[in-house]
């Protein structure tokens, strides 16, 4: 089986290529192609994961369709027949991984939001006790489900570390109307997402969420609760003082710190195993999620 690393579509213009999308101009529209590329501590690995551009568009396309009383999205349309030419020549390359959507000014924030004590969050407790100004009870775990889920914003880093700020450097940026906005709604989505998850035996630790704006107001863009943005537990082995077993891309990461990658260029080969375990855990997740099997 082979991953998708790369796409080319004659007759659309490549307006960029991010970490995992490859992203077409179509005017007042955009294709956004998720390939199968797999990125870590900021770099794109040399080999990617079967399936994996598949498992992230089809899991924000479930969330997309939950979540539409809560929030407008960007989506336009998924159903690659009814995309225009030429597109449609290209069908078994873009079916189930690609997305027409609608053009927007992106806000220059990450939404992070937090259920559960890990990651930088967690590290950031360590040193300061608080998440983003927000203080925290003494001696928590690493793991511990938070005393109520946190709006915990970052910047949007072209190049290096995303930084956590506060909600007061949010409404700088966007402004404090445009602000409560998206924490309220980032809130709102997790909550929900969080109550589906549980449901069927996930806990979704953190997750991160982008938003644009149109004329009309705020839009909820880019991917959705999928298993490159959160962090998805299984329940059944939840044990809060120490790290979780995980269905997303923690798995890659923790490959890395074991072989000691000084997270510089080249970025290190995954080993077949480590691309099949991470294969199978993006489609165990998607599975358990959407209770549907891949296109």
């Amino acid at each position: 089986m082979t991953a998708l690393m790369e796409t080319r579509i004659p007759g659309a213009r490549l307006l960029s290529r991010g970490k995992v999308r490859d992203n077409f101009d179509l005017g007042d529209a955009l294709l956004i192609v998720s390939t199968d590329r797999i990125s870590a501590f900021d770099h794109v690995l040399k080999n990617g994961i079967p399936d994996k551009g598949k498992v992230l568009n089809q899991i924000s396309l479930f969330w997309f369709e939950r979540t539409a009383d809560l929030v407008r999205n960007h989506l336009r349309e998924h159903r690659v027949e009814r995309f225009p030419e030429p597109l449609r020549a290209q069908a078994d390359l873009l079916r189930g991984r690609a997305v027409l959507v609608k053009r927007l000014r992106m806000l220059p924030v990450e939404c992070v939001v937090r259920g559960y004590l890990a990651g930088s969050g967690y590290r950031e407790y360590r040193r300061t006790g608080a998440i983003c100004d927000q203080k925290l009870p003494g001696g928590l775990e690493e793991s511990a489900r938070l005393p109520e889920a946190l709006f915990t914003p970052s910047t949007k880093a072209q190049q290096g570390h995303d930084e956590n700020i506060s909600f007061s450097q949010v409404a700088d940026l966007v402004g404090r109307e445009t602000a409560e906005q998206v924490r309220d709604l980032s809130l709102a989505i997790y909550r929900r997402a969080c109550e589906h998850a549980e449901n069927r035996g996930i806990l979704i630790a953190d997750t991160k969420f982008e938003f644009g704006l149109d004329d009309s107001g705020l839009v909820l863009a880019d991917e959705v609760l999928t298993p490159d943005s959160s962090r998805f537990w299984p329940a059944e082995s939840y044990r809060p003082g120490g790290p979780q077993p995980s269905l997303d891309k923690q798995y890659v990461r923790d490959y890395l710190e074991s072989i000691g990658w000084d997270k510089n260029p080249p970025a290190p080969r995954l080993p077949d195993d480590i691309v099949e375990g991470t294969r199978r855990r993006y489609l165990d997740i998607f599975r358990r999620i959407t209770g549907r099997d891949l296109e």
